[in-house]
């Protein structure tokens, strides 16, 4: 909607902001430095709008707490909108200049009312109003989400909304303001930023713009399709039958994607797998070569982060035994195979390459950023461009941004009589993703042993069940054992579970239904029961 998938503003503005709108991200766990700059915000006085269904730490130094039910986003959000519009809150001269499709939007957002959207949220209506006009009256405001908000069956709708309240209220393109997804880890960014995805060459060119085609068919010397491909949750469905061979890197698949019967039997499918990683994880044991990657420390490059700052990463180590940088090794795959890749010798010239095919990082080298100790952050598009710490200072970068018309819709799978419960899941601050790493340093471990299901004490008492009580947690797809954790935080009916444990893997249970414009999987909403294992057993 305004022209490029990253952080619109820098995360040292947050600390200058007036309003923090966080939504759908548990902010102190899964990013705690970005949550550091929220406490320094807040102590200086600013405000915080926390919408989360789990009572999160920042919840409870929040001035206004929304505690909505799993999957009802796009209400609460509607019902925000339709504040803003019918009491005119918004601002007007920004709508005029700078987007288009506004009178249709007011259109569909008649009817979505705080009352309406209680029914479906449990927000109740005043708070809904209250976040309403204080996000709109406030100069300064910015939004922050994540996984919270993507993750869904609905997550395309859920950020269309996020991005027409920025662009209604006129927050965007000034300081402390916009809208700010919190990357998951330390170089998702740079990642995609570097083409690791179906749709997009470097830099955001799409992969079916027969110019950006032809640009990289010229540098890379061969044919390219102009066909977007797969994203992981499609990739993980055509295991086995349309897709006959993986290369994994730096993913634990078995672990980390939803469904993992589904997944496991996909990878018994095939006829053959590659993994590189640093160790040995789940995914590994289906695979036929095991490639040995160097860690972060252990290789020279750069990594971007959230904020769109690129910074230099310098090797501090050797790497052990035969272990390379991912560049050397494929690389050497590549040449291996009879590819006429060229023989780089260091990573500045691969990102060399790279930001001479793609203007947003055009100005940016390895050679700059020895003299830049705090990065520099894109777009950047010569050597003597500073950086752009704020986007969109003259406007969306696509020109007019538009707005875009959603409708609330439920979550694919919701509670019944066999199952009762809505599960939603995330990360903890002891342990990181998959738990590659994490689950190797004996001082996490001792935090947080093993899996844990959290509930509400009404939940708990319903079914018998005491905290730290092992249970049976199933779903349509699978079952897992786990600790029960009461806890104030969880509302009645719901349950949360982290993902870090491969020995009880939480995502056995969760829905691998996907967006239908991202294919993004609803790892936030599915239906589950929770019994006693001696009940379980019978």
């Amino acid at each position: 909607m305004f022209g490029a998938g990253a952080m619109t503003n820098s995360i040292p503005e947050i600390r200058g902001t007036d309003l923090m709108f966080v939504i759908g991200s548990n902010t102190t766990e899964a990013h705690p430095i970005i949550a550091m700059e929220m406490k320094r915000a807040k102590k200086n006085g600013a405000k915080l709008i926390v919408a989360d269904p789990r009572r999160i730490w920042l919840a409870d130094i929040a001035d206004l707490y929304l505690q909505l039910k799993p999957g009802t986003d796009v209400a609460l959000l509607s019902a925000m909108m339709h504040v803003i519009v019918t009491e005119g809150l918004h601002d007007r001269a920004f709508v005029e200049a700078h987007t288009t499709g506004f009178d249709d939007l007011v259109a569909s957002v008649q009817t979505a009312t705080p009352e309406w959207a209680e029914t479906i949220t449990e927000v109740p209506a005043d708070d809904i109003r209250q976040a309403a006009r204080l996000y709109a009256s406030t100069e300064k405001a910015g939004i922050y989400y994540t996984l919270g908000i993507t993750e869904h069956s609905h997550g395309t709708d859920n950020v269309y909304g996020l991005a027409n309240l920025v662009l209604m209220t006129g927050h965007l393109g000034k300081e402390h303001c916009g809208m700010n997804p919190l990357r998951g880890q330390n170089n998702v960014q740079g990642a995609n930023d570097a083409g690791a995805s179906p749709i997009y060459y470097a830099g955001y060119q799409r992969v079916d713009d027969p110019a950006a085609q032809a640009k990289f068919e010229a540098a890379w010397e061969t044919p390219l399709s102009p066909t977007p491909g797969m994203n992981l949750n499609v990739m993980m469905k055509h295991m086995g039958g349309l897709i006959r061979g993986l290369f994994i890197m730096g993913e634990d698949i078995v672990l980390s994607e939803p469904n993992t019967e589904r997944v496991e039997a996909g990878m018994n499918g095939l006829d053959f797998v590659v993994v590189q990683d640093i160790f040995l994880n789940e995914t590994t044991r289906f695979a036929d070569v095991v490639f040995p990657a160097a860690c972060f420390a252990e290789k020279d490059g750069v990594f971007t982060n959230s904020d769109r700052r690129v910074q230099r990463v310098r090797k501090a180590v050797d790497a052990p035994g035969e272990a390379r940088p991912d560049w050397q090794i494929l690389v050497q795959l590549a040449q291996a195979v009879g590819y006429p890749m060229p023989d780089y010798q260091h990573p500045s010239e691969v990102y060399s390459e790279m930001a001479q095919l793609s203007p947003k990082f055009s100005g940016i080298s390895h050679e700059r950023l020895e003299d830049n100790v705090g990065g520099l952050q894109w777009p950047c598009p010569d050597p003597e461009h500073p950086g752009t710490a704020t986007m969109h200072t003259e406007g969306p970068i696509i020109g007019k941004a538009p707005f875009q018309t959603i409708a609330y819709r439920p979550s694919e799978e919701l509670p019944d009589s066999n199952f009762p419960l809505l599960l939603s899941t995330g990360r903890t601050l002891y342990h990181y993703n998959a738990g590659t790493q994490t689950r190797r340093a004996s001082g996490a471990i001792a935090k947080q042993p093993q899996n844990f299901i959290e509930m509400s004490r009404r939940d708990a008492r319903k079914r018998g069940l005491d905290d730290g009580q092992l249970v049976q947690v199933s779903s349509r797809r699978g079952t897992v054992i786990a600790a029960v954790n009461i806890s104030p935080r969880m509302k009645r009916g719901c349950v949360w579970m982290p993902l870090h444990f491969p020995e009880a893997n939480t995502n056995r249970l969760t829905n691998d239904v996907g967006d239908p414009v991202t294919q993004t999987a609803e790892f936030k909403v599915c239906a589950v029961r929770v019994q006693p294992l001696v009940q379980a057993a019978k």
